[in-house]
């Protein structure tokens, strides 16, 4: 008999013209992140004759992930013009190189004609590009922003006051991926639990004794918040069933806030806490809770507490608070503390306050260092850009003029 074969397929090749080629996309985007603020000159008068080159600030503010801040000139930034103008710059005031950024200065008419005087790269094709800081006190504004003779007679001067409004715009770039779906998840709500349970006391194994007063707590999760509470509670040191610890060197309402951290992962109300409605009383309990948060190894919590000290420095605080950083190694702390003193308008009255005679007897080093700060604030510490040997007057680092417009 004839053998039967089955014919083969004939192969196909490796790269088949059937399978289709994978496309991705993916989309680049430059946008900027603004933000604005508003200075307010009160005593205009006063601040007449104080120098040419010296000036009054605007309080740190931050957009896009950087510090900055309004300087303003009554007698001018430059000896060449003897008084004849003033000065207004916008510099940035935090560690960072080559910030890319767009920037508004407007002198507010307070007539109600909103015929403000603004200068900006808003609105406006910038031949080269936004305008580009290089370093921490680096400026972009004006030392010729408005005759005096003139600002003294017009609408934008009332009450002996004058509204300067500035906007910055940092420049971010970023890129985008289409997204294919996606559902709203609900926000993390462990806080609230762990929080409940504390307020609950439910299943509470352990106690502490805070100046007469018992807070009771879970044994698990303050080791699984705190490294010196897990080693006290189950570390080969710990103290066999132990149940109630004492607590000493600690208020009772800054542990009640260190608890409430420890469940809550966040700041209990400190005004409340206190029960008084003012910045001192707040700024102290901050001020102890972070020393708290430090013993413990509550880094988050320091790094809370820290914010908030940075966020209401005083005349009345500043000497504790710099002081406590220093001794706490708060770098960002210490340097807005340093800073704040060294202004020529706060040395004096904080030099007078009880806690200065606390900072030079608990940190004398700290004292040299407020003394350079001081030194470099004379030396006008935020430097303006040069440009060919004179400071630019309306013009960016690469010499373009600056639209002005008045509304």
């Amino acid at each position: 008999m004839g053998t039967f074969r089955v014919p083969s397929e004939p192969s196909k090749p490796l790269n088949s013209s059937s399978s289709q080629p994978t496309t991705t996309t993916s989309t680049s985007r430059i946008d900027t992140i603004n933000g604005s603020h508003e200075f307010k000159v009160d005593g205009y008068a006063l601040s007449k004759g104080m120098g040419i080159g010296k000036y009054v600030t605007s309080e740190i503010f931050t957009v896009g992930g950087h510090s900055w801040a309004v300087y303003f000139y009554p007698d001018g930034k430059s000896s060449e013009d003897n008084g004849t103008y003033v000065s207004l710059f916008i510099a940035l005031a935090s560690d960072a190189t080559d910030v890319r950024a767009l920037f508004e200065l407007s002198l507010m008419d307070q007539s109600g004609n909103e015929r403000h005087k603004v200068h900006t790269h808003f609105g406006r094709v910038l031949e080269t590009g936004p305008y580009t800081l290089k370093y921490r006190g680096s400026m972009w504004g004006y030392k010729r922003f408005f005759r005096r003779t003139l600002l003294e007679t017009s609408d934008y001067l009332k009450d002996d006051c004058l509204l300067i409004q500035c906007t910055v715009g940092v420049v971010r770039s970023y890129n985008e991926t289409p997204k294919t779906f996606s559902l709203p998840v609900p926000p993390s709500d462990i806080g609230l639990h762990f929080g409940q349970l504390l307020e609950s006391g439910e299943g509470a194994d352990i106690k502490f004794e805070v100046e007469g007063e018992v807070f009771a707590a879970h044994k698990l999760v303050l080791a699984a918040r705190s490294p010196v509470l897990r080693a006290q509670l189950f570390g080969p040191l710990k103290e066999e069933n132990i149940q109630s610890i004492r607590v000493e060197e600690i208020q009772a309402p800054v542990f009640k806030a260190l608890l409430h951290f420890i469940y809550w992962d966040s700041l209990p109300d400190l005004q409340e806490l206190v029960g008084l409605d003012t910045k001192w009383a707040v700024a102290l309990m901050a001020q102890h809770l972070l020393a708290a948060a430090d013993q413990y190894g509550l880094e988050r919590l320091r790094a809370l507490c820290e914010a908030k000290l940075c966020e209401d420095v005083t005349i009345n605080t500043v000497a504790t608070t710099l002081a406590l950083a220093d001794q706490h190694h708060c770098v960002q702390l210490k340097s807005v503390c340093l800073k704040f003193i060294a202004l020529p308008e706060n040395l004096k009255a904080v030099m007078q306050s009880e806690g200065f005679d606390h900072l030079k007897e608990s940190c004398p080093s700290v004292i040299t260092e407020l003394l350079k700060y001081v030194a470099g604030m004379n030396e006008h510490a935020i430097i303006s850009y040069v440009h060919g040997g004179h400071i630019l007057d309306g013009t960016d680092v690469n010499g373009r003029r600056v639209k002005q417009r008045i509304y």
